[in-house]
C-alpha cells in the first residue's frame, strides 16, 4: 500500500467580523500571536480569543466607511526561523484581500509575534499602514540579523508596548522603531506605562489608539493630537510617547 501524501496546509481568512459592508473601501487584517518554532497548526479558538474584541471594535468603527475586518488563519503556529511562516501568510492574506475586494488599502494589525509578521509584511503593495501591539522582535546581534525596516517606507506605522512586558522586550521594539524612523518619518511608538504583555490594564486606551490610527490611515480621518504629535516629533520623543490614561474617551467612534 503506497504512502499517502502529506496534505499541504494553506493560510486562509476568517469570516468577516460583523456585518459585511455593501461595498468594501478598506480592510484590516488581524494577525494573532504564535510560537517561535512549531510546525503544529494553530488553534482557531486561541487565535480568535486574542483578537476578538479588537476585531469587533474595528468593525464597528469602520462600518460606515466600508471596512472589512478579517483574522488571518496561519498555516503553522511557528515563525520557524528563516521560513518566516507568519509573515508569508500575512502577505498571502493581503493578496487575498486584493482578489476579493479589489484595489483597497489594507492595515495590518498584529499582536505579539503577529506584530512582527505585520511589520515584516508591511511592504506588500496593498498595505498602507501597520499596527504592532507588544510585538515580538528578535535581538539584533551577530547571531540574528537586524529585523528589516526598509519595507515600511511609504507606510504609516504605529507600535504600542507595555513598559512591564516580560514576554516581549519593549526596548527591542523601541530600537526597531528608531531604525525604522530613519527611513520613514511616518513611524510612532507609544509606551503603555506599568502594563504587561497583554496590555490588559489599559485595554480601552490601546483599542482607541489603534482605532484612531487605523481610521486616519485607511480613510483619511483626522488623527488625535497625541498621534499627530508622536508622528511629528523627532526620536526619541515620538518613539517613547506615553499613552495617557483615559485616551479616547472624547473620540467619537
Amino acid at each position: 500500500m503506497g504512502q499517502q501524501a502529506t496534505p499541504v496546509r494553506t493560510a486562509r481568512l476568517g469570516k468577516a467580523v460583523g456585518p459585511a459592508p455593501t461595498a468594501v473601501s478598506g480592510a484590516v487584517l488581524l494577525l494573532p500571536g504564535g510560537e517561535e518554532m512549531s510546525a503544529r497548526p494553530p488553534s482557531p479558538v486561541r487565535a480568535m480569543a486574542a483578537v476578538r474584541a479588537l476585531g469587533r471594535a474595528f468593525a464597528r468603527a469602520g462600518r460606515a466607511e466600508g471596512l472589512a475586518v478579517h483574522t488571518v488563519r496561519y498555516r503553522y503556529r511557528g515563525w520557524n526561523g528563516g521560513e518566516a511562516h507568519l509573515a508569508r501568510d500575512a502577505e498571502w492574506a493581503a493578496d487575498e484581500v486584493v482578489r476579493r475586494y479589489g484595489d483597497v488599502p489594507v492595515c495590518l494589525v498584529g499582536l505579539d509575534m503577529g506584530g512582527r509578521a505585520a511589520l515584516r509584511a508591511g511592504g506588500h503593495e496593498a498595505v498602507n499602514s501597520v499596527v504592532a501591539l507588544a510585538p515580538w522582535l528578535p535581538e539584533d546581534d551577530m547571531a540574528a540579523p537586524a529585523e528589516p525596516v526598509r519595507q515600511l517606507v511609504g507606510r504609516r506605522v504605529l507600535i504600542a508596548h507595555g513598559t512591564n512586558d516580560e514576554r516581549t522586550d519593549p526596548e527591542l521594539s523601541f530600537r526597531f522603531a528608531a531604525r525604522a524612523k530613519k527611513v520613514n518619518r511616518e513611524v510612532c511608538r507609544f509606551e503603555v506605562h506599568s502594563d504587561g504583555h497583554g496590555l490588559r490594564g489599559h485595554r480601552d486606551e490601546v483599542v482607541c489608539l489603534s482605532l484612531d490610527f487605523m481610521m486616519g490611515a485607511l480613510f483619511g480621518e483626522p488623527l488625535s493630537r497625541p498621534v499627530e504629535d508622536a508622528l511629528a516629533a523627532p526620536p526619541p520623543i515620538g518613539l517613547r510617547m506615553p499613552l495617557a490614561a483615559g485616551f479616547g474617551k472624547s473620540l467619537r467612534r
